[in-house]
């Protein structure tokens, strides 16, 4: 069953680790991690839905919506939890 939604970070981003950090504490797990340094084609993604700018956090869900540096209640509000 694929992720739930993919989220774009970097290793020293601190909005990034305050976000996932936040996410486990609501039991919110099911999601791929992609590092947008270590993937160039995924810096690519990030500034699509970004219009041009590689802002992360940017989560991109499964039906192609997007949210970039969201707080837990507007994901948990995209997941319908």
């Amino acid at each position: 069953m694929p992720a739930a939604f993919t989220l774009y970070s970097t290793p020293w981003c601190g909005y990034c680790h305050r976000l996932k950090g936040q996410l486990r504490r609501e039991g919110i797990t099911d999601f791929a991690e992609v590092d947008i340094e270590e993937q160039p084609e995924a810096a690519a993604v990030v500034a699509k839905a970004n219009k041009g700018n590689q802002t992360v956090p940017t989560l991109v869900f499964a039906d192609g919506s997007s949210l970039t540096n969201p707080s837990v209640a507007q994901v948990k509000a995209q997941l319908g939890v």
